[in-house]
Protein backbone atom coordinates (compact mmCIF):
# COMPACT_ATOMS: atom_id res chain seq x y z
CA UNK A 1 0.00 0.00 0.00
CA UNK A 2 2.82 2.46 -0.87
CA UNK A 3 0.16 5.39 -1.80
CA UNK A 4 -1.69 5.05 1.55
CA UNK A 5 1.32 6.83 3.37
CA UNK A 6 0.98 10.07 0.85
CA UNK A 7 -2.45 10.31 0.87
CA UNK A 8 -2.70 11.13 4.20
CA UNK A 9 0.12 13.50 3.90
CA UNK A 10 -1.30 15.37 0.53
CA UNK A 11 -4.69 15.79 2.28
CA UNK A 12 -2.49 17.52 5.01
CA UNK A 13 -0.76 19.60 2.96
CA UNK A 14 -2.27 20.45 -0.17
CA UNK A 15 0.11 18.26 -1.92
CA UNK A 16 -1.10 17.34 -5.77
CA UNK A 17 -0.88 14.02 -7.13
CA UNK A 18 2.51 14.61 -8.51
CA UNK A 19 4.04 14.39 -5.54
CA UNK A 20 3.54 10.94 -4.83
CA UNK A 21 6.20 7.99 -5.23
CA UNK A 22 6.74 7.45 -9.06
CA UNK A 23 9.05 4.51 -8.38
CA UNK A 24 8.03 0.85 -7.49
CA UNK A 25 9.51 -2.68 -6.72
CA UNK A 26 8.51 -5.75 -9.20
CA UNK A 27 9.05 -8.99 -10.41
CA UNK A 28 9.09 -10.40 -6.72
CA UNK A 29 5.86 -10.84 -4.10
CA UNK A 30 7.00 -8.35 -2.22
CA UNK A 31 6.35 -4.57 -2.79
CA UNK A 32 9.55 -4.18 -0.86
CA UNK A 33 12.51 -5.76 -3.05
CA UNK A 34 12.29 -6.12 -6.94
CA UNK A 35 13.68 -4.69 -10.36
CA UNK A 36 13.62 -0.74 -9.88
CA UNK A 37 11.01 0.35 -12.10
CA UNK A 38 10.57 4.77 -12.64
CA UNK A 39 7.33 6.33 -13.94
CA UNK A 40 8.43 9.22 -16.26
CA UNK A 41 7.48 10.54 -19.16
CA UNK A 42 4.30 9.34 -18.99
CA UNK A 43 5.12 5.46 -19.08
CA UNK A 44 7.22 3.35 -16.26
CA UNK A 45 10.51 2.43 -17.30
CA UNK A 46 13.69 0.56 -16.09
CA UNK A 47 16.61 2.10 -13.99
CA UNK A 48 20.19 1.07 -15.58
CA UNK A 49 22.47 -0.33 -12.78
CA UNK A 50 25.74 1.90 -14.06
CA UNK A 51 25.76 4.46 -11.21
CA UNK A 52 23.42 2.36 -9.15
CA UNK A 53 24.78 2.26 -5.58
CA UNK A 54 23.46 1.47 -1.55
CA UNK A 55 22.55 5.13 -1.81
CA UNK A 56 20.56 5.05 -5.07
CA UNK A 57 18.64 1.46 -3.23
CA UNK A 58 18.29 4.16 0.22
CA UNK A 59 16.18 6.46 -1.78
CA UNK A 60 13.77 3.90 -3.13
CA UNK A 61 13.27 2.25 0.20
CA UNK A 62 12.83 5.47 1.86
CA UNK A 63 9.86 6.44 -1.05
CA UNK A 64 8.09 2.89 -0.69
CA UNK A 65 7.93 3.21 2.94
CA UNK A 66 10.33 0.45 3.60
CA UNK A 67 12.18 -0.19 5.78
CA UNK A 68 16.32 -0.02 5.39
CA UNK A 69 18.30 -1.20 2.59
CA UNK A 70 18.83 -4.94 2.74
CA UNK A 71 20.66 -5.24 -0.59
CA UNK A 72 21.53 -4.20 -4.02
CA UNK A 73 20.79 -6.28 -6.64
CA UNK A 74 20.76 -6.76 -10.73
CA UNK A 75 16.94 -6.38 -11.76
CA UNK A 76 17.62 -8.94 -14.71
CA UNK A 77 17.11 -11.92 -11.60
CA UNK A 78 13.78 -10.73 -11.07
CA UNK A 79 10.98 -12.76 -13.34
CA UNK A 80 9.06 -11.34 -15.80
CA UNK A 81 11.69 -9.54 -17.19
CA UNK A 82 11.05 -6.01 -18.59
CA UNK A 83 9.91 -5.97 -21.98
CA UNK A 84 12.71 -5.08 -24.74
CA UNK A 85 10.98 -1.69 -25.92
CA UNK A 86 10.38 -0.80 -22.40
CA UNK A 87 12.43 2.71 -21.56
CA UNK A 88 15.51 2.58 -19.46
CA UNK A 89 16.92 5.52 -17.42
CA UNK A 90 20.05 5.49 -16.62
CA UNK A 91 20.36 7.89 -13.16
CA UNK A 92 22.92 9.63 -10.93
CA UNK A 93 21.97 9.77 -7.48
CA UNK A 94 23.80 11.66 -4.54
CA UNK A 95 22.00 9.74 -2.30
CA UNK A 96 20.51 13.15 -0.99
CA UNK A 97 16.97 13.27 -3.06
CA UNK A 98 14.24 12.54 -1.57
CA UNK A 99 12.82 10.58 -4.71
CA UNK A 100 14.58 8.64 -6.91
CA UNK A 101 12.86 10.91 -9.32
CA UNK A 102 14.95 13.49 -8.48
CA UNK A 103 17.96 11.96 -9.81
CA UNK A 104 19.84 13.70 -12.50
CA UNK A 105 19.98 11.55 -16.10
CA UNK A 106 23.20 10.62 -17.35
CA UNK A 107 23.15 11.31 -21.02
CA UNK A 108 24.57 7.34 -21.61
CA UNK A 109 22.21 5.45 -22.21
CA UNK A 110 22.26 1.68 -21.53
CA UNK A 111 22.19 -1.32 -23.48
CA UNK A 112 19.68 -3.39 -22.87
CA UNK A 113 17.74 -4.83 -19.80
CA UNK A 114 20.36 -7.09 -18.60
CA UNK A 115 21.85 -3.97 -16.56
CA UNK A 116 18.35 -3.27 -14.97
CA UNK A 117 19.04 -2.12 -11.56
CA UNK A 118 17.36 -4.27 -8.18
CA UNK A 119 16.76 -3.53 -4.66
CA UNK A 120 15.75 -5.26 -1.23
CA UNK A 121 14.39 -3.10 1.46
CA UNK A 122 13.73 -4.26 5.31
CA UNK A 123 10.03 -5.79 4.72
CA UNK A 124 7.58 -3.37 6.34
CA UNK A 125 3.91 -3.77 7.40
CA UNK A 126 1.08 -0.91 5.48
CA UNK A 127 -1.96 -1.91 6.06
CA UNK A 128 -3.05 -2.70 9.75
CA UNK A 129 -6.47 -3.95 8.47
CA UNK A 130 -8.91 -5.45 5.79
CA UNK A 131 -12.32 -6.48 5.70
CA UNK A 132 -15.68 -7.14 3.06
CA UNK A 133 -18.42 -5.32 4.58
CA UNK A 134 -22.22 -4.51 4.17
CA UNK A 135 -22.44 -8.26 2.23
CA UNK A 136 -24.47 -11.26 3.72
CA UNK A 137 -21.14 -12.88 4.92
CA UNK A 138 -17.43 -12.11 5.76
CA UNK A 139 -16.40 -13.44 2.22
CA UNK A 140 -18.66 -10.77 0.02
CA UNK A 141 -18.65 -7.80 0.54
CA UNK A 142 -17.63 -3.59 -0.01
CA UNK A 143 -13.28 -3.71 0.08
CA UNK A 144 -12.32 -1.81 2.59
CA UNK A 145 -8.53 -0.87 4.43
CA UNK A 146 -7.08 0.31 7.59
CA UNK A 147 -4.12 2.31 7.36
CA UNK A 148 -3.40 4.64 10.30
CA UNK A 149 -6.33 3.92 12.21
CA UNK A 150 -8.58 5.11 9.75
CA UNK A 151 -10.73 2.48 7.03
CA UNK A 152 -11.17 3.83 3.18
CA UNK A 153 -13.10 2.03 0.51
CA UNK A 154 -10.41 0.80 -2.85
CA UNK A 155 -11.89 2.12 -6.45
CA UNK A 156 -11.95 -0.60 -8.68
CA UNK A 157 -10.24 1.19 -11.62
CA UNK A 158 -7.04 -1.56 -11.96
CA UNK A 159 -8.42 -4.09 -9.47
CA UNK A 160 -8.12 -7.31 -10.88
CA UNK A 161 -8.78 -10.88 -10.63
CA UNK A 162 -5.08 -11.46 -9.07
CA UNK A 163 -5.75 -8.60 -6.45
CA UNK A 164 -9.35 -10.45 -5.33
CA UNK A 165 -7.64 -13.68 -5.40
CA UNK A 166 -5.34 -12.30 -2.55
CA UNK A 167 -7.88 -11.01 -0.60
CA UNK A 168 -9.89 -13.81 -0.40
CA UNK A 169 -7.34 -16.13 0.92
CA UNK A 170 -5.85 -13.64 3.27
CA UNK A 171 -9.47 -13.08 4.87
CA UNK A 172 -9.52 -16.77 4.94
CA UNK A 173 -12.23 -17.36 1.85
CA UNK A 174 -12.11 -19.63 -0.90
CA UNK A 175 -11.40 -18.80 -4.46
CA UNK A 176 -13.13 -14.72 -5.59
CA UNK A 177 -16.33 -15.82 -7.27
CA UNK A 178 -16.91 -11.81 -8.37
CA UNK A 179 -14.05 -9.60 -8.63
CA UNK A 180 -14.49 -6.37 -9.55
CA UNK A 181 -17.97 -5.93 -8.54
CA UNK A 182 -19.47 -1.96 -8.25
CA UNK A 183 -21.95 -0.77 -4.90
CA UNK A 184 -25.39 -0.83 -5.22
CA UNK A 185 -26.35 2.98 -3.47
CA UNK A 186 -27.45 1.44 -0.30
CA UNK A 187 -23.84 -0.33 -0.25
CA UNK A 188 -21.71 2.32 -1.06
CA UNK A 189 -18.80 3.11 1.31
CA UNK A 190 -17.51 6.85 3.07
CA UNK A 191 -14.93 8.31 3.95
CA UNK A 192 -11.57 8.36 2.36
CA UNK A 193 -11.18 6.61 -1.19
CA UNK A 194 -7.84 5.40 -1.31
CA UNK A 195 -6.75 6.18 -5.09
CA UNK A 196 -3.64 3.07 -5.16
CA UNK A 197 -3.53 0.92 -8.43
CA UNK A 198 -3.32 -2.81 -6.35
CA UNK A 199 -0.72 -4.93 -8.58
CA UNK A 200 -0.61 -8.24 -7.03
CA UNK A 201 0.24 -11.40 -9.21
CA UNK A 202 -2.10 -13.36 -7.39
CA UNK A 203 0.14 -15.70 -5.15
CA UNK A 204 1.01 -13.55 -2.31
CA UNK A 205 -0.25 -14.51 1.31
CA UNK A 206 -0.95 -10.50 1.63
CA UNK A 207 -2.44 -6.97 0.21
CA UNK A 208 0.52 -5.97 2.08
CA UNK A 209 2.95 -7.93 -0.23
CA UNK A 210 1.85 -6.40 -3.22
CA UNK A 211 2.67 -3.28 -4.63
CA UNK A 212 0.87 -0.34 -5.87
CA UNK A 213 1.62 1.54 -8.61
CA UNK A 214 0.63 5.20 -9.71
CA UNK A 215 -2.63 5.47 -11.12
CA UNK A 216 -3.03 9.42 -12.27
CA UNK A 217 -6.08 11.44 -10.72
CA UNK A 218 -7.73 10.11 -8.58
CA UNK A 219 -11.92 10.16 -10.31
CA UNK A 220 -13.57 7.95 -8.28
CA UNK A 221 -16.51 8.37 -6.44
CA UNK A 222 -18.01 5.66 -3.80
CA UNK A 223 -19.87 4.65 -6.95
CA UNK A 224 -16.49 3.42 -7.69
CA UNK A 225 -16.24 1.01 -4.62
CA UNK A 226 -14.84 -2.43 -5.09
CA UNK A 227 -17.46 -5.23 -4.33
CA UNK A 228 -16.00 -9.03 -3.88
CA UNK A 229 -17.52 -11.81 -3.67
CA UNK A 230 -15.08 -15.03 -2.32
CA UNK A 231 -16.55 -18.86 -2.10
CA UNK A 232 -16.89 -19.25 1.59
CA UNK A 233 -14.41 -20.54 4.44
CA UNK A 234 -15.04 -24.09 4.55
CA UNK A 235 -17.53 -24.96 7.52
CA UNK A 236 -19.15 -27.95 8.73
CA UNK A 237 -22.03 -28.99 10.85
CA UNK A 238 -24.12 -31.75 12.51
CA UNK A 239 -28.05 -30.97 12.48
CA UNK A 240 -31.16 -32.83 14.22
CA UNK A 241 -29.45 -34.48 16.47
CA UNK A 242 -30.33 -32.45 19.55
CA UNK A 243 -26.82 -31.10 20.43
CA UNK A 244 -23.91 -29.44 18.44
CA UNK A 245 -21.74 -32.71 18.59
CA UNK A 246 -23.92 -35.14 16.85
CA UNK A 247 -26.56 -35.77 14.04
CA UNK A 248 -26.63 -35.53 10.26
CA UNK A 249 -23.66 -33.78 8.81
CA UNK A 250 -23.72 -30.58 6.49
CA UNK A 251 -20.74 -28.80 4.79
CA UNK A 252 -20.90 -25.43 3.93
CA UNK A 253 -20.06 -24.38 0.11
CA UNK A 254 -20.50 -21.87 -2.15
CA UNK A 255 -22.52 -20.73 0.28
CA UNK A 256 -25.08 -23.49 0.66
CA UNK A 257 -25.52 -26.17 3.22
CA UNK A 258 -25.39 -29.73 1.81
CA UNK A 259 -25.41 -33.49 2.94
CA UNK A 260 -22.59 -35.80 2.75
CA UNK A 261 -22.86 -39.42 1.11
CA UNK A 262 -21.62 -42.25 3.10
CA UNK A 263 -20.13 -44.27 0.30
CA UNK A 264 -16.53 -45.17 2.20
CA UNK A 265 -17.52 -43.62 4.97
CA UNK A 266 -15.89 -44.98 8.36
CA UNK A 267 -14.11 -44.19 11.59
CA UNK A 268 -11.65 -42.22 10.51
CA UNK A 269 -14.05 -39.87 9.02
CA UNK A 270 -16.10 -39.65 12.04
CA UNK A 271 -12.64 -38.90 13.61
CA UNK A 272 -11.86 -35.93 11.67
CA UNK A 273 -15.44 -34.33 12.24
CA UNK A 274 -15.52 -34.56 15.58
CA UNK A 275 -11.79 -33.33 16.00
CA UNK A 276 -12.90 -29.98 13.63
CA UNK A 277 -16.00 -29.57 16.10
CA UNK A 278 -13.78 -29.89 19.15
CA UNK A 279 -16.67 -32.44 20.05
CA UNK A 280 -13.80 -35.17 21.38
CA UNK A 281 -13.70 -38.39 20.07
CA UNK A 282 -16.22 -40.03 17.97
CA UNK A 283 -18.24 -42.81 19.05
CA UNK A 284 -18.10 -46.10 17.33
CA UNK A 285 -20.51 -46.85 14.17
CA UNK A 286 -21.38 -49.79 15.67
CA UNK A 287 -22.92 -48.52 19.10
CA UNK A 288 -25.35 -46.03 17.28
CA UNK A 289 -28.00 -46.33 14.60
CA UNK A 290 -26.31 -45.25 11.37
CA UNK A 291 -29.34 -43.38 10.18
CA UNK A 292 -30.87 -42.23 12.99
CA UNK A 293 -30.78 -38.42 12.70
CA UNK A 294 -33.08 -38.55 9.38
CA UNK A 295 -32.35 -37.60 5.66
CA UNK A 296 -31.68 -34.41 4.07
CA UNK A 297 -33.03 -31.84 1.57
CA UNK A 298 -31.42 -30.06 -1.21
CA UNK A 299 -27.83 -30.79 -2.40
CA UNK A 300 -25.48 -33.47 -1.70
CA UNK A 301 -21.83 -31.76 -1.58
CA UNK A 302 -19.84 -34.60 -1.03
CA UNK A 303 -18.66 -38.17 -1.81
CA UNK A 304 -16.61 -40.92 -1.44
CA UNK A 305 -14.47 -39.14 1.12
CA UNK A 306 -11.55 -40.44 2.27
CA UNK A 307 -9.32 -39.52 5.61
CA UNK A 308 -6.29 -40.58 6.45
CA UNK A 309 -7.34 -39.35 10.18
CA UNK A 310 -4.85 -37.31 11.13
CA UNK A 311 -6.21 -34.37 8.92
CA UNK A 312 -7.32 -31.10 11.01
CA UNK A 313 -10.30 -30.35 8.55
CA UNK A 314 -12.62 -32.30 6.50
CA UNK A 315 -11.55 -30.04 3.76
CA UNK A 316 -8.04 -31.65 3.80
CA UNK A 317 -9.88 -35.32 3.02
CA UNK A 318 -9.71 -36.84 -0.55
CA UNK A 319 -13.52 -36.26 -1.86
CA UNK A 320 -15.37 -36.63 -5.76
CA UNK A 321 -15.79 -32.93 -6.73
CA UNK A 322 -17.97 -30.97 -5.61
CA UNK A 323 -21.54 -32.03 -6.21
CA UNK A 324 -20.49 -34.92 -7.97
CA UNK A 325 -21.97 -38.52 -6.82
CA UNK A 326 -24.82 -41.38 -7.14
CA UNK A 327 -26.16 -40.93 -4.03
CA UNK A 328 -29.77 -40.05 -2.29
CA UNK A 329 -30.53 -38.37 0.99
CA UNK A 330 -31.12 -42.10 2.41
CA UNK A 331 -27.32 -42.05 2.37
CA UNK A 332 -26.51 -39.00 4.29
CA UNK A 333 -23.40 -39.17 6.81
CA UNK A 334 -24.54 -38.96 10.75
CA UNK A 335 -21.64 -38.44 13.24
CA UNK A 336 -21.97 -38.72 17.20
CA UNK A 337 -19.09 -37.83 19.37
CA UNK A 338 -18.79 -37.82 22.97
CA UNK A 339 -19.18 -33.53 22.93
CA UNK A 340 -15.93 -32.16 24.70
CA UNK A 341 -16.70 -28.35 24.40
CA UNK A 342 -14.35 -26.21 23.66
CA UNK A 343 -12.96 -23.77 26.19
CA UNK A 344 -16.00 -20.69 25.67
CA UNK A 345 -18.30 -23.94 26.73
CA UNK A 346 -19.34 -24.42 22.76
CA UNK A 347 -18.57 -26.88 20.39
CA UNK A 348 -16.81 -24.77 16.84
CA UNK A 349 -18.84 -24.58 14.08
CA UNK A 350 -15.52 -24.88 11.84
CA UNK A 351 -15.22 -21.33 10.60
CA UNK A 352 -11.58 -20.04 12.24
CA UNK A 353 -9.24 -19.41 9.97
Amino acid sequence: MVLLFFLMLAIGSGLGFSDFPRVRLVGSHSRCKGRVELWKDEQWGTVCDDHWTKEAVAIVCQELQCGPVVGVRAGRLYSPKAQEDQLMWNLICQGTEESLADCKEDVVKCNDHEEDAGAICEETQVLDGLRLVDGPGPCIGRVEVKYAGKWGTVCNTGWTLQDAKVLCRELGCGRPILTKGSCNKDQEGTGNIWPGQVECQGSEASLNDCPFALMGKNNCSHKDDTWVQCEERFALRLVDGGSNCSGRLEVLHKGIWGSVCNDGWGAKEDQVVCRELNCGKAESQKSRARKSFGHGKGLIWLDDVHCKGKETSLEQCKHRFWGYHDCTHREDVSVKCFGMPDEQGEPRQGWET
